[in-house]
């Protein structure tokens, strides 16, 4: 189903309820760079990594996407997805029944759930959503879940700290989305729902959060413009 939940006016604060549960898939490759692109590219990077009945946990994993293909690409793993949108969950059970693959979607807060020995967790475009004075907290949950040589994977929209730098990335983020498809109206009006919901960090304050929580080995697999993906190991 094609996203037009911003073609007409706002009412509240974005969330993530069943209108934009139906539209979602529809939103993400046209909203955010590359998505398909950055998707393959983690999988393929976490095939290296992971070994049979290893533990994957997508924190806000939406309709499933991640996890489904995750799935299609591997063999047994415990591929579990946490969202605390029911819509989004229902969603995601539909998408891995009709794919008939096995992922467990749970509907809870991952900042209270247990995911406890994990040989990975994937949290893309997430973070950017948890209020600044519990982030810190989640990375530091997130590096106590991993199991020695677990694997973090973070993608996330960024800032910089340069304000004509910023304009600039804004515009040409604004430019992708007229060309695929998004008025200049529904590009504003996203944006004012986002006001104060999604809130980036820069490059270098995501890599200090994930050093503070005790991640030495990080690197960018993926930057465009104003959106970038983080790997963190847990060092063994």
């Amino acid at each position: 189903m094609e996203d037009k939940v911003f073609s007409k006016p706002i009412e509240k604060q974005f969330e993530f309820d069943e209108e934009v549960a139906s539209v979602f898939d529809d939103m993400l490759n046209r909203s955010v760079p590359f998505y398909k692109e950055n998707l393959n590219l983690q999988i393929d990077i976490l095939k290296n990594f992971l070994s049979e009945n290893d533990k994957v946990v997508d924190l806000g994993s939406s309709t499933g996407t991640f996890l489904i293909e995750l799935a299609k690409k591997t063999q047994k793993l415990k591929l579990i997805g946490i969202d605390n949108s029911e819509a989004m969950i229902k969603r995601a059970k539909n998408k891995a029944k009709a794919f008939g693959v096995n992922v467990e979607f749970i509907n809870d807060d991952f900042l209270h759930y247990n995911f406890s020995d994990s040989k990975a967790v994937i949290a893309n475009y997430t973070v950017q959503f948890i209020r600044p004075l519990k982030r810190e907290k989640l990375i530091q949950k997130i590096y106590n879940s991993l199991v020695d040589g677990g694997i973090f994977l973070m993608s996330e929209k960024l800032i910089t700290e340069n304000k004509k730098l910023n304009k600039h990335m804004i515009d040409v983020y604004y430019e992708y989305k007229k060309k695929m498809g998004y008025s200049e109206y529904e590009i504003a009006q996203k944006r004012e729902a986002l006001e104060n919901v999604l809130i980036p960090y820069t490059m270098q304050e995501n890599i200090e959060m994930l050093k503070n929580a005790g991640f030495k080995d990080i690197e960018v697999i993926f930057r465009w413009n104003n959106f970038a993906t983080f790997i963190a190991f847990k060092n063994s």
